[in-house]
């Protein structure tokens, strides 16, 4: 269809949705952080140089195509880190979509899916209610579809029984492990002084090392994090990168028992 001097055609109006779309998802994926910025300058820097190519400017072209061309490379060699992370974010979110689609397709009509070894939820309910009393610390990592092997191996093995006395055991304040956080897989728990990732999207100045470490481990997996602040006796629990605060117990059972059901 012509629009005078305009030809569009089908394919460049789906060259457009789908140029958006990405564009649409890297500032979903970025939102927050410092890498929005960056991506902000780049787009900008790509702008002035299309726009200086159809005025003809020969020189200026030609410094800024270099510029562009010299500068992906060192883009990629000085964020490798930050790069990592965003695949990594986005093959999560990927696997996330469709192990659910999945489930839910394969799902039997009126029956929930039943989480094995559900009591050891109420285990752990109890240990962040005692610990929130005493206003221990704690961080707990649950496992759900995500292998997190990876952080299980930064950490020191336990592989034991879940109980409420193991876990304040090992977030009490002596404690040689109570530093980094627990995480239960499988029904027990794995490891324990283990290191999170943390987020580096801007969040409130209230937010402590455990909590930017909970937000951070629900961006790049699915697990559910469930935070003990040892300064307000609070719990709060992270998923996909979002993060429920000053939550009660019964608050907390609904969230466990939904996020390991699905």
């Amino acid at each position: 269809m012509g629009f005078g001097f305009l030809d569009i055609t089908l394919i460049d109006v789906i060259d457009v949705f789908v140029v958006a779309l990405i564009m649409f998802q890297i500032y979903r994926f970025t939102r927050g952080t410092n890498a929005l910025r960056i991506v902000a300058g780049i787009l900008l820097v790509y702008l002035l140089w299309v726009v200086v190519k159809a005025l003809n400017m020969e020189l200026l072209s030609m410094i800024l195509g270099q510029v562009i061309g010299v500068g992906v490379i060192a883009l990629i060699v000085v964020f490798q880190p930050e790069l990592r992370r965003f695949l990594t974010l986005l093959g999560t979110q990927y696997t996330n979509r469709r192990v659910s689609f999945l489930s839910r397709l394969f799902r039997p009509r009126g029956r929930a899916v039943n989480v094995v070894g559900q009591e050891w939820i109420e285990t752990v309910i109890r240990a962040c209610s005692d610990m929130a009393a005493t206003k221990t610390g704690a961080l707990i990592v649950i496992a759900r579809s995500v292998n997190l092997l990876p952080i299980i191996e930064k950490g020191e093995r336990i592989d034991a029984l879940i109980s409420a006395p193991l876990l304040e055991n090992i977030f009490f304040k002596n404690s040689p492990l109570h530093d980094g956080a627990v995480v239960i897989a499988n029904g027990r728990v794995a490891a324990a002084k283990c290191v999170l990732p943390s987020t580096e999207r801007e969040v409130p100045m209230e937010f402590g090392m455990r909590h930017r470490a909970a937000l951070g481990a629900s961006e790049v997996t699915d697990a559910l994090v469930v935070v003990v602040s040892e300064e307000r006796g609070t719990i709060s629990v992270a998923r996909k990168g979002h993060i429920s605060r000053n939550i009660t117990p019964a608050h907390l059972r609904v969230l466990l028992r939904k996020g390991l059901s699905v």
